[in-house]
């Protein structure tokens, strides 16, 4: 059983934390952009919550994509109560350059390998048809270490070995049901290697930033230094 199949309804309510609600998804969607009449695949969708906002944001295909069942049987019975036209699979069969955008939020990091890595970008850039793009969120590669800095904002990350290509850290989730998830750092060059090999170009790093620039002080600790950046890169 996969380590997020339990975790679907937690992350579904995640969206009301502070820092997601007023930094995270208000920087990946304007990053995004207009994706009005777009095809779009979600990578490691989850509970569907990233997809569903895509589709109201005017994307014409959605495809929402994760190895997770529990998390796919969670967002394909959303998806039953209150259609919305989103696909929801477990395998990337058929559908190569079919998609203008994929997004990967959160997915990088569970890579335990740096040969997983190299895969996992391949396999989001495959998708993708010339002239697309991919947004994604990795770990910021340098993250605070101090144990105590994102406790603020519902989570803190854990790790024996900071800022050590290939290893392990834990993130644990205190918001409502406290749960503890396990994933793999890797650092800006690893991480720009794997994008190059896979093909991609124009790779752009940049940190999320308050929606509301009246919000600046109160997240100001998050924002100095956020524990994810996001990742946009050209197919071309």
């Amino acid at each position: 059983m996969s380590q997020f199949d339990l975790l679907a309804p937690i992350y579904d309510n995640m969206d009301i934390l502070p820092f997601r609600k007023e930094i995270e998804i208000p920087s990946v969607l304007k990053m995004l952009g207009d994706i009005s009449g777009m095809s779009v695949l979600d990578f490691g969708c989850g509970s569907g919550y990233y997809a569903c906002l895509l589709k109201k944001r005017g994307a014409k295909r959605v495809v929402g994509f994760d190895i997770a069942n529990g998390m796919l049987e969670y967002a394909r019975n959303k998806e039953l109560i209150n259609p919305l036209g989103i696909e929801y699979v477990s395998t990337l069969d058929n559908l190569e350059q079919q998609f203008d955008l994929v997004l990967g939020i959160y997915v990088l990091p569970y890579a335990d390998s740096r040969e997983k890595l190299q895969s996992m970008v391949n396999n989001m850039v495959k998708l993708i048809r010339l002239g697309g793009r991919l947004l994604t969120l990795p770990l910021n590669p340098k993250y605070s270490i101090i144990s105590d800095y994102y406790v603020p904002y519902g989570f803190k990350i854990v790790s024996d070995s900071p800022y050590q290509d290939g290893s392990t850290f834990q993130l644990h989730l205190l918001y409502n049901t406290p749960h503890i998830i396990n994933g793999w750092y890797w650092s800006y060059e690893v991480l720009n290697n794997a994008f190059k090999k896979s093909g991609l170009t124009n790779i752009q790093w940049s940190k999320p930033n308050v929606k509301d620039s009246s919000l600046s002080t109160q997240f100001s600790r998050y924002i100095n230094n956020p524990h994810t950046v996001m990742v946009s890169a050209s197919y071309i």
